[in-house]
């Protein structure tokens, strides 16, 4: 694997952490309310994304971060601003829309940004759609 692979798949795992880290938050805060299934699938998916990452890292030499980024904590401390003055109801959904079309972008660059391995290649492919597919989940509900 190349240094370019390596660093764009560090950036995605990083990037899964810090929105699990998020959605855990909010999964959290909603105390079985609003938006909990949601955030329970979207604590799942960017775990699993992550596990996946972290194994390739793995199989590279590196030691993949469980920690997450400054971002896991803007994350968590907009759920905890969120959940105490308004709610995690579906007006929270426009946010996690835009996170998510981030999180696809760096999908977007780590594909077109270096030859991957096939493997790397179809996993990447494979994380991108579910992250496509959960966005128009979450459009469908915000009713655009």
């Amino acid at each position: 694997m190349d240094d370019t692979t390596r660093d764009h798949l560090k950036t995605l795992h990083t990037a899964a952490i810090d929105a699990r880290n998020g959605y855990q938050e909010a999964l959290e805060d909603a105390e079985g309310k609003g938006m909990t299934p949601l955030f329970r699938d979207m604590v799942a998916l960017h775990q699993r994304h992550a596990d996946q990452l972290g194994q390739e890292l793995t199989k590279a030499g590196v030691t993949p971060d469980q920690d997450g980024s400054f971002m896991s904590t803007v994350h968590k401390t907009i759920m905890d601003v969120r959940s105490l003055f308004g709610g995690l109801d579906d007006s929270v959904v426009p946010g996690l829309i835009d996170g998510e079309k981030r999180n696809v972008a760096a999908y977007d660059d780590a594909i077109n940004g270096a030859a991957q391995p096939t493997s790397i290649e179809s996993l990447i492919g494979d994380q991108r759609a579910e992250l496509v597919k959960k966005i128009a989940e979450m459009e469908a509900i915000k009713g655009t």
